[in-house]
């Protein structure tokens, strides 16, 4: 993403740069420097004091310390917690997005391949879930799996793996009945090898462009469940837990607490959104003739 933003700069007359890209590069260093850009670490006890809680943006703090987006109601800084968050926020969108899309390209794939039974049954589990409302999926997940990271990760997963499932038989099935995978049974390949070296590389392109969308709605997901205090615990701060952490001073005209990581949070979903609709305009031939 970095390299491929360096490449835009270049190629772009007049210096301008493709925005979406550069927004969503700097986010993922913000989150993987966040230790070292922090002025503090909201995990540790030790550096949050309680007495400089709620204060105001540009607020001097103990010390030489500024607390240039101001703390929260338990005296964390805003800046140090929205870097930490971007960590949570992305590591748990990533990796449930990756996974649930090795899921859904292995289901999609055996469904459109093998046919018969296999399809009736992968599909019409693709098809009760894709049914339901996403947020009552994820609700339920969470309620049965209980709290922690790793539950938000498998409840993303579960949410998100149906949708990749769909796409990928769609294109599986047009890949099946080529000449190429006739060629092949003909020569009596085994069809794991039909599979794993024919039909499964060539329904990839689906996913790809899927991801993107994908990591942004489990950001959203993911903040919508640590805001209705079912996501990542509360010593993990995400962005959607720091906007959750700020509602209830709202009306005391302590904006700031909620107003800095929402912000963080609509431009990263920004950012990738953008990103992913690029990506589909470049690997979609209809989309670039429009």
């Amino acid at each position: 993403m970095i390299a491929e933003t360096l490449r835009s700069i270049r190629k772009r007359p007049y210096g301008r740069v493709d925005l979406p890209k550069l927004l969503l590069a700097t986010y993922v260093l913000l989150a993987v420097a966040a230790p070292l850009l922090a002025p503090q670490n909201p995990y540790d006890p030790l550096q949050i004091f309680a007495w400089e809680a709620s204060s105001k943006p540009g607020s001097a703090g103990s010390g030489d310390f500024v607390y240039w987006l101001g703390t929260d109601g338990l005296g964390r800084d805003i800046t140090s917690t929205i870097l930490y968050g971007l960590r949570v926020s992305l590591l748990v969108s990533v990796v449930s997005s990756a996974i649930a899309a090795i899921i859904g390209l292995t289901a999609g794939v055996s469904a459109a391949f093998f046919g018969r039974w296999v399809d009736a049954i992968i599909m019409r589990v693709v098809d009760l879930q894709l049914s339901l409302p996403t947020m009552l999926v994820a609700l339920v997940a969470i309620v049965t799996l209980g709290p922690g990271i790793d539950r938000i990760i498998l409840a993303l997963i579960i949410v998100q793996w149906a949708a990749y499932a769909r796409i990928v038989r769609g294109v599986a099935l047009s890949e099946r009945n080529k000449p190429y995978v006739d060629a092949a049974r003909l020569l009596r390949l085994p069809t794991y090898r039909i599979l794993l070296r024919h039909v499964l590389p060539n329904s990839v392109a689906p996913v790809v462009t899927l991801i993107p969308i994908e990591v942004g709605h489990a950001i959203a997901l993911e903040a919508t469940l640590s805001f209705l205090g079912l996501g990542v615990p509360i010593d993990k701060p995400s962005l959607g837990s720091a906007v959750a952490s700020g509602f209830q001073y709202l009306l005391t005209g302590q904006y700031w607490i909620s107003l800095f990581p929402g912000l963080a949070l609509f431009g990263l979903i920004a950012s990738i959104n953008f990103v992913g609709e690029d990506l589909r305009r470049r690997l979609d031939p209809r989309s670039r003739s429009l």
